[in-house]
């Protein structure tokens, strides 16, 4: 995606904005087309003191989201966000040159049946939990484990077939996606995959289970094609919380393709206040390997808003896995 000033969004935002609020006209018939749409976003803020004493904080990001459902079987959906619109790092001040805007989401739903729907778009991967809820005020850390994000691509331009079937006394969902269109500009840092197809379930309940499974080719060493295996699983009981994702790698050719995973536990210690631990590994050929920890506390401000402090320790520090103290602020609006 195209690097932009963080004005264009906000010009992109007030013309949505301008799109909802336009007066009936053809006898009503806009009017109630309009009505099916709704609009919403997030954002975040963030700051890191890291081991070294380096100091940064940036506005992280402003996610519009536009969604869409009329009467008919059809559904539209999108998630147009700008990455890191503002940030300040000790002895270098303000910035605005890492911006990026892209588009996260931008998908139609049809609903064939009870038990069968069909996406056709952009959507997130269907792989674990994380990569499906990271928008910063879904989440109970300032930080993203590495395995949920460098081991598989985070978004599909493709076809996905998706529905739900009832299992004893829980129920089944399933999906099954499939790149058509590959991304045709690739941001900054980001790894290129190919040919990806695959399907995930999940067996929802007190205690919810996921499995993944997927074959994608990777643009580094020659382009080799690479199969996927993931579980997860999430499970709340008393204001307590535990979840945790393993994924492994295999090359389509023969051997280990790496590897990676965590295990998290939230607990409620206080009205609205929360304990947060994580442990994590992360492994793969040319890419080395991090193991990480993390404890912190989380601030249920309000449903839509959270307050994060946590501290991360571990192996070397790496650009997409920062270290040291972190706090951030996170809205849904």
């Amino acid at each position: 995606m195209h690097a932009i000033r963080w004005w264009g969004f906000i010009l992109l935002s007030a013309l949505a904005l301008q799109v909802h609020a336009a007066e009936p006209r053809w006898d009503g018939l806009a009017s109630d087309w309009l009505e099916g749409f709704h609009l919403g976003g997030y954002s975040s803020v963030e700051a890191n003191l890291h081991p070294g004493g380096r100091a940064e904080a940036s506005l992280e990001e402003l996610s519009l989201l536009i969604s869409w459902s009329g009467d008919s079987r059809w559904k539209f959906f999108s998630e147009i966000e700008i990455e890191q619109p503002v940030r300040w790092e000790s002895g270098k001040g303000l910035t605005d040159q890492d911006s990026v805007l892209d588009v996260e989401r931008l998908y139609f739903d049809y609903n064939i049946n009870e038990t069968f729907n069909l996406r056709a778009g952009r959507y997130l991967t269907p792989v674990g939990r994380w990569n499906l809820i990271h928008a910063a005020p879904l989440v109970w850390t300032t930080t993203r484990p590495l395995a949920t994000r460098e081991l598989f691509p985070v978004a599909l331009n493709g076809l996905m077939l998706f529905g739900a079937v009832p299992f004893e006394t829980r129920v089944l969902e399933y999906t099954v996606f499939a790149e058509a269109l590959k991304d045709q500009q690739v941001d900054r840092d980001e790894l290129e995959y190919r040919n990806t197809a695959g399907g995930r379930l999940n067996l929802t309940g007190r205690t919810e289970f996921g499995l993944s499974a997927l074959e994608f080719n990777e643009s580094t060493a020659g382009n080799q094609r690479y199969r996927l295996m993931g579980v997860d699983f999430l499970s709340r009981y008393g204001g307590w919380e535990i979840s945790g994702e393993l994924f492994q790698r295999w090359l389509t050719s023969g051997g280990d393709g790496g590897s990676g995973g965590y295990l998290q536990a939230v607990a409620p210690i206080a009205p609205r206040w929360f304990a947060v631990g994580r442990l994590e590994n992360y492994k793969r050929a040319g890419d080395g390997s991090s193991d990480r920890w993390l404890i912190g506390a989380a601030w249920k401000v309000a449903p839509s808003r959270i307050v994060k402090f946590e501290y991360v320790g571990g192996d070397e520090e790496r650009p997409d896995s920062p270290k040291g103290l972190l706090a951030s602020f996170a809205i849904l609006f």
